[in-house]
């Protein structure tokens, strides 16, 4: 009788095996969990290559703009696919997509591991001819430094697995960038088809919260790894001589992507058993068949419309960029954009060296403070102007006031700094010393010293130091016997610092109420852009947007800022007669230039969103008086009308 009473059940929903619904795989909030997971895994890798960066350019003495350009070569993968990805996201397999990228992406933070495992042991400078206890950095007169076994160390170094570094590094960051193309629209797309319009907006902020914070994540993991030795793994702990606070100091940058690419990996595999669609969610039969149809419809189109669009890409480009408005608005967030890839790339080094302060306290007060209020800035922003319901006139007047008061905030950065530590031959820029003339010190040598009398030497070297007293774990707490030093004629390890370390907390506070207020501008704009662009145009001119952004602000951006930064250098390390990275800066012209730079952009910013005020006051304008004019014609044809009236009557 069931089996009868089942036949002749007219409801299609019968038919649907229970099984279906019992899975998780058909069920829109765990696409969400799991898209969340993965968004957050993929933004990791991204926050802590930032955080680790100026790690890798002293690992490898690599200069800044070589270093911003490894920063930004994600951009590059990502620019040439993500306008054909919303034309193909009907036509795939979307859950496996995202799959592939997140799996490609894994690949990508192994790739950007290798270096560490393919080449040797990290050598610095002074432990390069070292045959004892820190010998080779003291005042040698009787014995010169032998170059047999520098020469055969530098054969080592400049062998083919170190050669292939910086191109090991940009392929893994290329393929980074492709990887991450599929992850966001897609999903997004997916979660949007299958969502209930009650649900879609709570499960898109979830996912915009995530994207927002991954950054922050990415730089606490990378503060948490910097903290271990770059060799820890081939170094008993008795071995390692170097302490945090040293400038040769190296963390162990590698091992971030080793556990990102665990998490991707680990964050990839649930996408492999989505179904290429999922019933819509509290929606009823007929809703769910009309939108299956619907999308569909939408595929066969977007197989027949793809060569119309690339052929029309120009054209309907063009349109968008011809309307003012939204090129200001675009041009504004790519000054905002450039400034912060410059920033989230270089500031943590910024730090470092202004204020002498180790890398991983540097990358922490990225991550811990300035991305945090960034995002509750932009999140205050969006309830703003939904609280005063803002139109496109008043979305502009707040992006103006923030930007404003975001100058304000950032000029006084400026100021807050100390010049250059007083080094001998260095800064100011002297003459050799004639009390370290005679004791042969190796051009590469650089082993910061501190003497007593307040002077900064490259090593003890050049200090004029012929003794060293150690503790009982084999560790230099002293040099004596200083030529070059005056007064006690004792040097200690380590750099003398900038004196600026008191300034550190005001420069933090300053310096996250300036992201906090610019963050403000972002929501926004991007509804400026929404509400002032036709609707068939929207997906579009986000995309071109977005591509803006990769163009000309997160691509450029970081190489721009490193090579600003370059210029500021005073001391270049030298390893095998090439140079390497930078070991002193002229931290008045750091500060300057690498702050200045940042005022720079938001004065371009200002500007954009100043003559957006005034289109939109002219417009205002012009709408007006036709108005006006419409009323006067209609008046003056009312009377004309009621005159014949009285003259019939």
């Amino acid at each position: 009788m069931g089996a009868n009473d089942l036949k002749m059940n007219p409801d299609p929903a019968e038919f649907r095996p229970p099984a279906r619904h019992r899975s998780l795989f058909y069920s829109v909030k765990f696409f969400v969990f799991c898209h969340s997971l993965l968004q957050l895994a993929q933004l990791l890798v991204s926050g802590y290559m930032k955080s680790s960066i100026s790690t890798i350019e002293r690992r490898y003495g690599f200069n800044s703009q070589k270093s911003g350009l490894l920063a930004s070569f994600n951009e590059v993968g990502n620019t040439i696919l993500i306008v054909f990805v919303s034309f193909l996201g009907s036509q795939v397999h979307r859950p496996r997509c995202i799959g592939g990228g997140a799996l490609l992406a894994c690949l990508a933070s192994l790739i950007m591991s290798l270096p560490h495992f393919l080449g040797g042991k990290y050598e610095y400078t002074d432990s390069i001819n070292s045959s004892g206890v820190n010998s080779s950095s003291l005042c040698q007169s009787e014995s010169p430094v032998s170059t047999s076994s520098s020469n055969q160390s530098c054969s080592g170094q400049q062998g083919g697995a170190q050669q292939g570094v910086y191109p090991l590094l940009l392929m893994g960051q290329l393929l980074l960038g492709i990887g991450a193309v599929p992850i966001q629209p897609f999903g997004i797309s997916y979660i949007d088809d299958h969502a209930s319009r009650k649900n879609s907006p709570l499960y898109l902020g979830i996912l915009l919260a995530v994207t927002s914070i991954g950054p922050a994540f990415g730089f606490i993991s990378g503060s948490l790894m910097l903290r271990f030795y770059v060799d820890f793994d081939k170094l008993s702990e008795e071995q390692i001589q170097l302490e945090h606070e040293d400038l040769r100091w190296v963390g162990a940058w590698w091992l971030g992507f080793l556990v990102a690419s665990g998490l991707l990996f680990l964050a990839a595999l649930p996408y492999l058993f989505f179904p290429r669609s999922i019933p819509k969610e509290d929606e009823d039969e007929d809703v769910e068949s009309t939108a299956d149809c619907k999308q569909q419809l939408q595929q066969t189109d977007s197989e027949t419309s793809l060569l119309q669009f690339l052929k029309s890409f120009p054209r309907i480009a063009l349109r968008t960029l011809r309307s003012p408005i939204y090129l200001l608005v675009v041009l504004a967030q790519v000054n905002l954009a450039a400034l912060l890839a410059g920033l989230a790339t270089f500031m943590s080094k910024f730090i470092e060296r202004q204020f002498t302060q180790t890398v991983s306290f540097s990358v922490m007060m990225i991550g811990g403070v300035c991305i945090p209020l960034a995002v509750l800035g932009t999140v205050l922003g969006g309830v703003l102007m939904r609280r005063l319901s803002l139109s496109v006139g008043g979305a502009s007047k707040l992006c103006t006031a923030a930007i404003f008061l975001c100058i304000l905030s950032s000029i006084p950065l400026l100021f807050i700094g100390c010049s250059t530590q007083k080094v001998a031959e260095v800064f100011p820029q002297g003459a050799a010393l004639s009390c370290s003339a005679g004791c042969r010190c190796p051009a590469e040598a650089f082993n910061p010293v501190c003497g007593s009398d307040g002077v900064e030497f490259r090593s003890p070297c050049h200090a004029g130091c012929s003794n060293v007293q150690i503790d009982a774990s084999n560790k230099p707490t002293n040099y004596t016997e200083c030529g070059c030093v005056g007064g006690l004629g004792v040097a200690s390890p380590g750099t003398c610092g900038s004196g600026c370390s008191n300034l550190l907390l005001p420069f933090v506070a300053l310096l996250g109420v300036t992201s906090f207020i610019a963050s403000f501008s972002q929501t926004p704009s991007v509804m400026m852009i929404l509400r002032t662009v036709p609707a068939e145009d929207k997906s579009f001119a986000v995309g071109v947007q977005y591509m803006l952004f990769r163009v000309l602000a997160f691509m450029p951006g970081p190489v721009l800022y490193g090579s600003v930064i370059d210029s500021t250098c005073i001391s270049w390390g030298r390893k095998c007669d090439k140079k390497t990275s930078c070991q002193y800066y002229d931290l008045d012209h750091f500060r300057q230039r690498f702050l200045g730079l940042q005022v720079v952009f938001v004065c371009g910013a200002l500007l954009c969103f100043l003559l957006t005020m005034v289109v939109l006051r002219r417009r205002a304008g012009q709408l007006k008086t036709e108005g006006d004019g419409v009323k006067g014609a209609y008046a003056m044809v009312s009377a004309s009308s009621k005159e014949k009236e009285g003259i019939k009557t």
